[in-house]
């Protein structure tokens, strides 16, 4: 059975943002074995070793007028933020790297006004600062804020408005390429390179050895590259063909909520303070959903 546009575009809200969410998780087990560099390398790497067979598949599909386009998208959205957010949870906690990262649809609705002309409804920017403040109450309930540190911090900013524009990009200039077609071209062709490139500077072909704390490593990080990479973007950019940038960018407002229920199944409990948090971003969320505007 076929979804409509309105109901698919919540599905794909919903599993981005159990895929997204617990990438923080996996970052971190990641950087267990890996250098930040290495891991955001691998990560666009493995992606792109992945994707590289349906490039070449839909090499006819390749938006060649909007090449420029194409290499905003790829920097922004795929390649600078894959080694921006390693580098910034060696120093704070994923608690305030969910936080941050949910500043991203405040963004989008300030960028998109000042260089894309996009229109933002009352309603929809009322929804977007209520679930902004649910994300407040649900770190500040989890306990982990921790120190707050002003470079990981600018690192996680810089890596949130890439984010933001990454969708204006993708949303107001590439819409008519098919998404899967369009993720596997930023990474078979736009990243490969780079990537590989990024490898021999973060030192992984040097210090690599065939031992169980490596492959270990490398299950981690396959594992966000597959799912949280490839997959989630492929879902991303389907998502924002069927949305606005603004609702799609929605989905980093959910996203601390699946962190926190990692953080239970791996012992921890849940405070009242994270239960009214969660239970404000849906609102937020509720409140956000109406006709997107033309």
């Amino acid at each position: 059975m076929k979804l409509s546009k309105e109901r698919e575009k919540w599905v794909l809200l919903v599993v981005l943002t159990l895929i997204w969410g617990s990438s923080f998780i996996l970052i971190k087990k990641s950087l267990l074995h890996y250098n930040p560099y290495e891991v955001g390398s691998l990560r666009i790497a493995i992606a792109s070793v992945l994707l590289m067979p349906l490039a070449i598949i839909n090499i006819r599909k390749f938006p060649r007028k909007q090449l420029k386009y194409l290499l905003v998208a790829a920097a922004c959205g795929n390649f600078i933020p894959m080694f921006l957010f390693p580098m910034a949870e060696t120093e704070i906690s994923s608690a305030v790297a969910g936080i941050i990262n949910s500043v991203m649809p405040i963004f989008v609705i300030i960028l998109g006004a000042l260089f894309w002309n996009t229109k933002t409804t009352k309603q929809q920017i009322i929804g977007t600062v209520i679930s902004f403040s649910g994300v407040c109450i649900l770190t500040l309930g989890s306990g982990e804020a921790g120190e707050l540190k002003i470079i990981p911090i600018l690192l996680l900013l810089l890596a949130t408005l890439l984010y933001a524009i990454n969708s204006l990009t993708v949303k107001t200039k590439l819409a008519h390429v098919e998404p899967k077609a369009l993720s596997a071209f930023v990474f078979g062709f736009v990243l490969f390179v780079p990537s590989l490139i990024a490898l021999v500077f973060a030192g992984f072909f040097r210090d690599f050895s065939f031992s169980k704390d490596n492959f270990e490593g490398l299950m981690y990080v396959s594992m966000l590259s597959v799912f949280g990479t490839g997959l989630a973007m492929m879902l991303n950019y389907r998502l924002l063909s069927v949305s606005s940038a603004l609702f799609s960018s929605t989905v980093t407002l959910l996203m601390p909520i699946v962190a926190i229920i990692w953080g239970i199944i791996d012992g921890e409990e849940l405070s009242v303070m994270q239960f009214v948090g969660a239970a404000v971003i849906i609102a937020g969320l509720i409140f956000l959903r109406g006709k997107t505007p033309k």
